[in-house]
């Protein structure tokens, strides 16, 4: 059975004890083991390692053993409570084996998790999970996560968070890697460890973000939007450096012009989810509202260019051009 998104973030916060199992595939490996991650600790809780209800088998030890995914799923614990048998980085050399498997599957078994990488519609794997009555089959794509799944990861770290600061989160995790965005989840946990009651405030999420990533790219967002053309190059050569890719700088303009957009109609509205709230109301009363739409034309079209499939090419030079391009017209 095929998940969506939002049926995905349902499944992985309450697992159903009686499924056959899951498959967890995509080409990001943190975003799969993230995924998987949950997945099990959510079904088995935290002591199942301990407990020995949850048996790890490596793909290559699978490939040269088949039968060890059926012995795992058949044996029985020595402690009460859902069993797992985990199969990590399956590839098409070890679906025979997980196809026997869900095929000898029988209600009280071990249920079988399979990670994977990229799994093209052919693959085996993928048709068995998606097309079984009681597995399902989760595609991982490089979307970031939505408000449900932050609302999720909030409450499993004890975080409150409504408002301005959800939407703040929301943008930080377009930004950063999954990795880095549980960490700095974990950084705020620790951060509110003394006030554990109160919510989570835009301070909060400013002292704990990772610094480097989020300082380069408000750094360069603040040149273009007040039309220093000429510090752009610089700039883009300290985020390539940094490992920041040109969608995510793509993401973060567009996310900027907008605010400065939705500042420039409503003059003295609050301004929130920003750092420096004096300096996005001159920004926005500089470029104007009829400026500020066309700039959003601008990126709207290069964010499309960027995803095409034909593009050949360096995305981050198309991004740099776009922002020399912007800088300028601010400047007119």
């Amino acid at each position: 059975m095929k998940l969506n998104r939002r049926d995905a973030t349902a499944l992985i916060a309450k697992p159903p004890a009686d499924r056959l199992g899951l498959l967890v595939f995509g080409s990001d490996a943190m975003r799969v083991a993230i995924k998987r991650q949950e997945y099990l600790r959510a079904l088995l809780g935290p002591a199942a390692d301990e407990e020995m209800r949850l048996t790890r088998i490596p793909a290559a030890d699978l490939r040269r053993e088949p039968a060890l995914l059926n012995d795992a799923i058949k044996a029985v614990g020595f402690f009460p409570g859902p069993r797992a048998a985990f199969v990590e980085d399956a590839t098409e050399q070890v679906a025979g084996a997980v196809l026997d498997a869900l095929s000898d599957w029988q209600p009280g078994d071990a249920q079988i998790v399979v990670s994977a990488g990229d799994l093209k519609k052919t693959s085996k794997l993928r048709k068995a999970f998606e097309s079984h009555p009681n597995a399902y089959a989760l595609a991982i794509y490089d979307d970031p996560p939505d408000r449900a799944e932050i609302a999720r990861l909030l409450a499993d770290t004890g975080l409150q968070a409504e408002g301005s600061v959800m939407a703040a989160l929301e943008d930080l995790a377009r930004t950063l890697d999954p990795g880095d965005f549980r960490q700095t989840l974990e950084k705020l946990s620790l951060y509110k460890l003394s006030t554990p009651n109160d919510p989570v405030t835009l301070d909060d999420i400013a002292a704990c973000a990772p610094a480097s990533v989020e300082a380069g790219v408000d750094d360069i967002l603040n040149v273009v939007a007040e039309a220093q053309s000429a510090k752009i190059g610089p700039l883009m050569r300290r985020l390539q450096s940094q490992g920041v890719n040109a969608v995510t700088l793509s993401i973060m303009a567009m996310r900027h012009f907008r605010t400065l957009h939705r500042v420039a109609c409503s003059p003295g509205a609050p301004i929130y989810g920003v750092r420096d709230r004096d300096r996005v109301a001159r920004q926005a009363r500089a470029w104007g509202t009829a400026k500020l739409e066309n700039a959003l034309t601008m990126l709207t079209d290069t964010d499309l260019q960027l995803r095409s499939a034909g593009q050949t090419a360096p995305a981050l030079a198309i991004i740099e051009r776009l922002f020399i391009r912007l800088a300028m017209y601010g400047a007119t």
